[in-house]
């Protein structure tokens, strides 16, 4: 399945809305949970060939030649106008999806596969917590207006300063903590509990706690031993998710992410 570019929008300076449209989404089935993705392909340099294109074929190609799979979040899917939006964050010409979300123009295509399925705010929970930075960003909005209405919802997320702040809504009871990076100096272990100490921070929510914490590898894993320790969300109601690492690039942080998960996975309080 692929789509064609409608329209782009620079929403902040690291996120970047891309709206598909075109015959190449007919048959798109709609999401039925909030954090639902494609598996997109983007094309490098070296590739001889467009989209669409065949997925066997193109696997037989040299490593340089091949696409480059990633995961990216369906922010929105209008079906009357057959069109999805995908918001992807991009920090310059760095990272395949980035870049290509930076540069795209109308009638460009990418390829994808899914939608699949992801985290969903458990409905009989007596409130939300959604935990990430911009690469987790448009999760996030998804799963807040995917909140049930009259509930308590907490957001917490990480941008480089007021400029990567977007609008949330949601039908609960929203209440969204923006935090700065620039606040904070720019190095591994200053940032790496950012979030946890601003999650530690907040007013002890009662009742069960549905959670999503997706984002960098370190921050995650460090609101997660918060949430987990000070029991804010038992085990069974929290999603957690590395999507990148700080210091490495997508193809060095894909070689390593099984190893890393299944030691976050292992801790235990």
């Amino acid at each position: 399945m692929y789509g064609e570019v409608v329209r782009t929008e620079q929403l902040t300076p690291q996120l970047v809305r891309v709206v598909l449209g075109g015959p190449g989404l007919d048959g798109f089935a709609a999401p039925v949970t909030a954090d639902a993705y494609v598996n997109c392909s983007f094309l490098p340099a070296a590739a001889a060939y467009d989209v669409p294109f065949d997925d066997a074929q193109v696997r037989e190609l040299p490593r340089d030649q091949r696409p480059f799979p990633r995961r990216i979040t369906v922010r929105g899917w209008d079906a009357e106008r057959g069109e999805l939006t995908l918001d992807i964050a991009a920090h310059g010409d760095v990272g395949y999806a980035g870049r290509w979300a930076l540069h795209a123009e109308p009638g460009d295509r990418l390829q994808f596969r899914g939608p699949a399925d992801g985290y969903l705010p458990d409905p009989d929970a007596d409130g939300y917590l959604f935990v990430g930075d911009e690469s987790a960003l448009p999760a996030i909005a998804v799963c807040a207006e995917w909140a049930p209405a009259g509930k308590p919802v907490t957001v917490v997320v990480e941008v480089e300063d007021a400029a990567g702040e977007v609008e949330l809504t949601s039908p609960g009871d929203l209440a969204v903590h923006w935090v700065h990076r620039a606040d904070r100096a720019h190095t591994d272990e200053a940032l790496a509990d950012l979030l946890a100490d601003t999650v530690a921070a907040l007013p002890r929510p009662d009742g069960v706690v549905s959670a999503f914490v997706h984002g960098e590898a370190a921050e995650t894993r460090a609101v997660r031993r918060v949430l987990l320790r000070e029991r804010i969300v038992d085990l069974d109601h929290l999603s957690c998710s590395p999507y990148w690492r700080r210091g490495l690039d997508d193809e060095q942080w894909r070689a390593i992410k099984g190893d890393w998960v299944r030691e976050v996975n292992a801790e235990t309080f």
